[in-house]
């Protein structure tokens, strides 16, 4: 039988190197052009010092980032640690909650695993446009309370929030279900089209603006109200 350790007996020892070494390079390496791709998607937002929530920003915005992420092979433990470098990481210099919430939706929407769970309970930031244009055969379960526009542009997906939202979410939403376990703030659902909203807590207000889908309350249809039908405006 032939020693398994035969084939490390030329090699100096200093330049031997496990698997182990190789597989934490390539993922910071990995991290690395990440956090690039998010500071170019920053540097370019963030001309003005502000950044205002405009749905045509917001579209730029995640545009920008799905070209930036595009080709990485990626996948939920580099969203994960993403995130905790956006609580804590000396590397970014200032963060921006919308764009930084877009771009992990981007990477959500990018990865290759069907199902992904975000434990923002973990997190002293708030993050924001969480489930941004989830699609169709993807489910995200977010772990904690999540914070604005949760789920806008929802395109299909299942959102679960183990926790509570803030408000506008599910707003512009298309198609798929969002499910919230505990309350819901202001303008929820505003402008959505198609799908359901599920809270378990109570909602603070629904949003005036409503072409189609439901809105259920603590098990009970809230909008549209039974027997009514909403008109498109």
């Amino acid at each position: 039988m032939k020693n398994p350790f035969s084939d490390f007996r030329s090699v100096p020892y200093e330049k031997r190197e496990i698997p182990l070494d190789k597989i934490l390079k390539d993922k910071e390496k990995m991290m690395s052009r990440i956090l690039d791709g998010y500071l170019k998607l920053v540097e370019e937002e963030a001309k003005d010092l502000v950044w205002l929530v405009e749905h045509s920003r917001v579209a730029k915005a995640y545009t920008a980032a799905v070209e930036n992420l595009q080709g990485l092979p990626f996948d939920q433990d580099h969203i994960e640690e993403f995130c905790v470098e956006l609580d804590n990481s000396q590397k970014i210099p200032y963060i921006i909650s919308g764009p930084a919430g877009i771009y992990i939706s981007a990477m959500i929407n990018l990865s290759p695993e069907s199902r992904i769970v975000l434990r923002v309970e973990d997190f002293d930031r708030t993050f924001h446009f969480l489930g941004y244009r989830l699609p169709a055969g993807k489910t995200l379960v977010i772990k904690g309370n999540a914070g604005e526009f949760i789920g806008a542009s929802l395109s299909g997906g299942n959102l679960v929030v183990e926790g509570s939202v803030g408000s506008w979410c599910g707003a512009g939403m298309i198609k798929g279900e969002i499910l919230v376990t505990k309350y819901a703030g202001q303008n929820t659902g505003e402008f959505m089209r198609g799908g359901q909203i599920h809270v378990e807590g109570r909602i603070q207000g629904v949003g005036r603006s409503l072409l189609g889908g439901r809105i259920y309350e603590r098990g009970k249809l809230l909008v549209p109200p039974h027997g009514h039908h909403i008109r498109a405006i």
